[in-house]
């Protein structure tokens, strides 16, 4: 049974980090042709000169360092042994012609207590970021500042501060930094929640190091699901390696994303840009000034997405919520009673309308936190209570059982068995063998049938029953287990 999604076409997500070239854009005016006067369409486009005028003094360019060991000459400091130049390229066993194996001739640059190479700082890379308040606090990217030995921001006024950093975080990609300064001009912060598609937004940044580049365009989608942590704001804004930290700008001026990633088949802008929205910034930005670090929830639990049939065969009305895998034995959720194949549809009050809002809203709660649950099972709406715990936390996880084969399948093409004693579960029965519409739908021997339908399953003689009243002419699902991840399987019977 394949308990995996389809891969989407391949494309390249490209950090906009650090990168060197040059993007030329050209623009020419919109005609439209129609029976009776001309019809201008330059009235409807905004002037952002006023905006940014009042914004770009905020942006800031970010540079950093990173250390590099320093390589001896191959000849070393008083010119050494010439042969050494061959080693240095094929490797500290190359022997030169006419020498043996004892007969390596000496190099007496090479001493025991020569001091270990130095290090050299280099440039590493160009990225863009924004006053976040007058006492000197910056946003950016965390892929702008990582792994680097010195970070330096620049004003537009040409001016350059030495920048520490306060707090990161890679989950989100947002890195906090500090400068000694005094009185700078912050960016007002906006709520991304409020932005709907075809609204326009500018950015502001660096790419290529090209500093104070403005660039415009429309909201293409909000909410974008990556397979991320986040749930990004997608626009056709021009965005190129090096505006990667720079602030997302409506026509308010105010800061509602900051631009982190680019979706292109060529490393270039291709017409989508993806921002993060400011509203997750913000808390984030909350627990880095506080802490440096971020602390996140966590309850125990594994989802995929809720199909369609699936959906319909659990009597749910649409396909919306996470689907619960499996969960973790003594977890948050499992003690809250929360079983594989529930599927969550809120949690503490806010719909799952995709599987992805889960660990969202999860990872934003506090840890220690008692929060509601609601789960759909058996065509009822339950309401489950858990306390949630710090994302660090990990528990072990036990092997599935397994079985050898039995002769003689059922309708589904299924033959079970009751679960050994030592399973450690209390409900489902094993698949001994498979074949015909079973097999065609990926059940294998060993796997867990836990439910057919609504109807839980603890042994053969339940089973049984269970598959001897199903309806020809609907499809069953089965709550299938597999080294301990549950998927709903749909099968239809002939």
């Amino acid at each position: 049974m394949a308990f995996q999604l389809p891969r989407a076409p391949g494309v390249k997500r490209a950090l906009a980090g650090a990168a060197a070239g040059l993007l030329l854009i050209s623009a020419a005016p919109m005609s439209v042709a129609q029976a009776g006067p001309a019809v201008s369409t330059s009235a409807a486009l905004p002037d952002f000169t006023q905006i940014v005028s009042e914004t770009e003094g905020s942006v800031v360019n970010i540079r950093t360092t990173e250390a590099v060991p320093v390589r001896r000459s191959p000849t070393g400091p008083g010119g050494g042994d010439p042969s050494d130049l061959f080693r240095w390229f094929f490797g500290p066993d190359f022997m030169p012609p006419g020498y043996g194996p004892q007969q390596q001739p000496q190099r007496p640059h090479a001493q025991p207590d020569q001091p270990t190479p130095k290090e050299r700082t280099v440039p590493r890379g160009i990225g863009s970021g924004f006053i976040l308040s007058s006492d000197g606090y910056v946003l950016t990217n965390n892929h702008v500042v990582d792994n680097s030995n010195g970070i330096f921001v620049t004003m537009t006024n040409g001016k350059e501060y030495k920048a520490k950093v306060v707090g990161t975080d890679a989950r989100t990609d947002i890195a906090l930094l500090k400068i000694d300064a005094t009185g700078l001009k912050p960016l007002a912060i906006g709520d991304s929640d409020k932005l709907k598609k075809g609204q326009w937004v500018l950015a502001i940044g660096s790419p290529f190091g090209l500093d104070s580049t403005v660039t415009a365009g429309i909201v293409s989608a909000i909410n974008r699901d990556t397979g991320d942590y986040l749930p990004f704001i997608q626009t056709d804004v021009a965005v190129n390696p090096g505006n990667s930290g720079g602030p997302l700008i409506n026509l308010q001026g105010q800061v509602v994303g900051i631009n982190s990633q680019i979706i292109s088949r060529s490393g270039g802008f291709m017409g989508i840009s993806l921002a993060i929205p400011i509203d997750e910034v913000m808390r984030v930005v909350d627990q880095l000034k506080a802490h440096g670090k971020v602390t996140r929830g966590r309850i125990g639990v594994q989802i995929t997405e809720v199909q369609d049939d699936v959906a319909k065969a659990l009597g749910l009305e649409t396909s919306q919520g996470a689907l619960v895998s499996s969960v973790e034995p003594d977890g948050p959720a499992a003690k809250a009673g929360v079983h594989a194949g529930d599927v969550i549809t809120a949690f503490d009050g806010h719909a799952i309308k995709h599987m992805t809002d889960l660990p969202r809203l999860v990872g934003a709660t506090k840890p220690g936190t008692e929060a509601t649950i609601q789960v759909w099972r058996k065509g009822k709406s339950l309401d489950l209570k858990a306390k949630v715990a710090e994302l660090d936390q990990k528990a072990a996880a036990a092997s599935s059982p397994e079985a050898p084969p039995n002769d003689g399948t059922d309708r589904l093409g299924l033959s079970v068995k009751a679960l050994p004693a030592d399973s450690g579960l209390d409900q489902g029965v094993l698949v001994s063998q498979s074949e015909g519409p079973a097999a065609d739908v990926g059940i294998e021997a060993g796997d867990i049938i836990l439910r057919v339908n609504n109807t839980d399953v603890s042994s053969p003689a339940q089973y049984e029953k269970a598959v001897k009243g199903l309806d020809k002419s609907k499809p069953v699902v089965l709550l299938v287990s597999r080294d301990q991840q549950s998927q709903w399987v749909i099968i239809k019977l002939q």
